[in-house]
């Protein structure tokens, strides 16, 4: 969009913050990896449109280890922190690898999730979207797994509890993969609504119907093939009305959109008008509850053209 039609969104746009770091790019899981650096080079280059000027661009601070320890274990922080591998490459999974600059770029990532929720309950801009890799939201409380090393998503909620002393924080996660690692975290945590979309059955295997914590988690699994009719229908019957109901002071989303029908990795049919009607949805939701606090956080997406299309359409509907 530009001309008349980009003036006039700046005009209606709120402030949204767009966290970022150039050590997200040192991350390298290796030749061919999905998880390539192709993928920010192509968000960065998607919110570089003149559509997109009023975005508050800021660099983001490393995670501490206090506030990683909030989630994760000594002992995962240790593994990632202090035996990462001075050359080549260190497999950690069949999927999950370090490089040299594989630290550095978490520290990154989870730190923009915990600055962007320190913007939003404080001075700062009411939104944001957080462009940095390694993705989250399958670590664990005590494994790096599924592309992820930490959990960044669930290190900001961490964060707003304990920081900001929220009694409730709701994840919103439609990345087509379950986040497993959010759910582990948060199944004891009510003060956490954590619920998710995804395709079934696909990796990790997790995301039952029936996983539902201490009455904190909402799962809607979705068959191969399913596309908006689906997608709309389970956040419409299911999400949304689970989310109205949990009230949260603040809205935090795992923005995957590797639910696209272009997707290399998935069977799902979604498109960027899909993404931009649920982070609709999620904005007046927040504006319900939350004083219009979201912080989002990218996850999935492995098409680069779909990415760019669909974190726009996500980034600008933050935005109005």
């Amino acid at each position: 969009m530009s001309g008349k039609g980009a003036r006039a969104a700046a005009t209606t746009a709120t402030r949204v913050a767009l966290y970022t770091h150039e050590a997200c790019f040192d991350h390298d899981p290796g030749p061919a990896h999905p998880e390539a650096v192709a993928r920010l080079a192509a968000v960065l280059e998607a919110l570089d449109d003149n559509v997109f000027a009023g975005l508050v661009r800021l660099q983001a601070p490393r995670a501490s280890r206090a506030q990683l320890a909030r989630v994760h274990t000594r002992r995962l922080i240790d593994s990632i922190l202090e035996h990462g591998p001075l050359h080549y490459w260190r497999m950690l999974d069949a999927d999950t690898m370090m490089s040299p600059g594989s630290a550095e770029a978490a520290l990154r990532a989870a730190g923009a999730v915990c600055a962007a929720v320190d913007g939003a309950l404080g001075e700062g801009a009411t939104r944001a979207f957080c462009a940095v890799r390694p993705p989250g939201h399958h670590a664990t409380h005590d494994t790096a797994m599924g592309f992820c090393l930490f959990n960044n998503i669930a290190v900001g909620a961490a964060h707003a509890l304990a920081e900001h002393g929220l009694k409730r924080v709701a994840i919103v996660d439609f990345d087509v993969h379950h986040g497993n690692g959010t759910q582990d975290i948060f199944w004891n945590e009510p003060r956490v609504l954590y619920a998710s979309s995804h395709q079934d059955p696909l990796y990790p295997g997790t995301g039952a119907r029936s996983d539902t914590g201490v009455g904190n988690i909402v799962n809607v699994p979705l068959p191969a093939g399913a596309g908006a009719v689906e997608f709309r229908t389970a956040c419409t019957q299911v999400i949304l009305p689970a989310l109205d109901a949990f009230a949260p002071q603040l809205l935090m989303i795992s923005a995957g959109f590797d639910a696209h029908r272009l997707d290399p990795l998935a069977n799902l049919e979604l498109t960027e008008e899909d993404y931009a009607w649920i982070t609709r949805e999620l904005v007046a939701l927040a504006e319900r509850h939350a004083s219009g606090r979201i912080v989002s956080t990218l996850e999935g997406g492995y098409h680069l053209g779909a990415l760019r299309a669909s974190v726009a359409a996500h980034v600008f509907a933050l935005m109005t």
